[in-house]
C-alpha cells in the first residue's frame, strides 16, 4: 500500500481528483485529496493572507499530524507549487514527487511570470472563473455531462497565489524521487517550463495527449503514470 497526497490547481478543490482517488483507493491505496485553504468547499474561508507558503504550510502539517512517511506527492496546475512549498517543509516524510502539467516556479518566481492572461474574474481578494466561463474554456474537451459536473464545482482562487513571488530556498537544491507528466494539448504551463523542471530534478518525463485536465480526461492514464516509478 502507498500513500498518496493529491493537489489540486487554481480555481479547482480535492473533488477534481475524485476519479484518480477512487482507482487508487480500488487498487488498496490510501489517498488524500484535501481542499486547500479557500479553495473547494472551504471557498467560504477565502480571504487575505492565504498563499502558496500557507498551503504548503498547511499540507506539510497533514503529513505530520496523520504522520504520513513515504508519500507519494502529486501536484497539477499550481498545486505544483503547493508540492513544492509542502516537500521542502516535510523532506523526511517524501517518497517520491509528480509534477502533473504543473507549474514548477524556482525561487522568486510567480505563477504570473508564466500565466499572463488574465482571468475573467479578478479582484483584490481572488481570481478566478464562472462556471459557465469554465464550462465553455477550461472543460470544453470534456464529455458533456463531466463538464458540467467539474463547471459547477469551480471556485475562485486566492490572488496572492498568482502575483506574490514564491519562496523555496531549498526545493531545488535537494535530491528527488520525481516524475514530470506533460499533457500535450494544454497551453499552460507549457512544454519548456515542465522540460526545465524535469531536467532540474533529473525526472522521468512521460507525456499524455491530452488537455490540463488529465485527472478528469484520461484519468486511467494518469493513474498507471503515477503508480509507475
Amino acid at each position: 500500500m502507498t500513500t498518496f497526497v493529491l493537489l489540486h490547481g487554481a480555481y479547482q478543490g480535492g473533488w477534481i481528483w475524485k476519479p484518480v482517488r477512487e482507482r487508487l483507493e480500488a487498487k488498496g491505496h490510501r489517498v488524500y485529496a484535501p481542499s486547500l485553504d479557500g479553495c473547494g468547499e472551504r471557498a467560504h474561508a477565502l480571504r487575505f493572507g492565504i498563499t502558496t507558503e500557507t498551503h504548503g504550510m498547511e499540507i506539510a502539517d497533514l503529513l505530520e499530524m496523520e504522520d504520513l512517511n513515504d508519500v507519494v506527492m502529486v501536484g497539477t496546475s499550481s498545486g505544483g507549487m503547493v508540492l513544492a512549498a509542502a516537500a521542502e517543509r516535510a523532506r523526511a516524510r517524501i517518497g517520491r514527487i509528480v509534477l502533473a502539467d504543473a507549474l514548477a516556479l524556482r525561487d522568486g518566481e510567480k505563477i504570473r511570470d508564466i500565466v499572463t492572461q488574465p482571468a475573467p474574474v479578478e479582484t483584490d481578494l481572488a481570481v478566478g472563473r464562472s462556471a459557465e466561463d469554465a464550462a465553455a474554456t477550461s472543460f470544453k474537451d470534456l464529455e458533456l455531462e463531466l463538464r458540467q459536473w467539474a463547471a459547477d464545482r469551480v471556485t475562485l482562487h486566492p490572488r496572492a497565489c498568482f502575483y506574490e513571488p514564491v519562496k523555496l530556498p531549498t526545493f531545488w537544491s535537494q535530491g528527488w524521487q520525481a516524475q514530470v507528466i506533460y499533457c500535450t494539448e494544454a497551453v499552460n504551463p507549457g512544454k519548456p517550463h515542465q522540460e526545465r523542471a524535469a531536467e532540474a530534478l533529473d525526472a522521468t518525463w512521460h507525456e499524455i495527449e491530452t488537455g490540463h485536465y488529465p485527472m478528469l480526461s484520461t484519468p486511467n492514464r494518469l493513474v498507471e503514470l503515477i503508480l509507475s516509478n
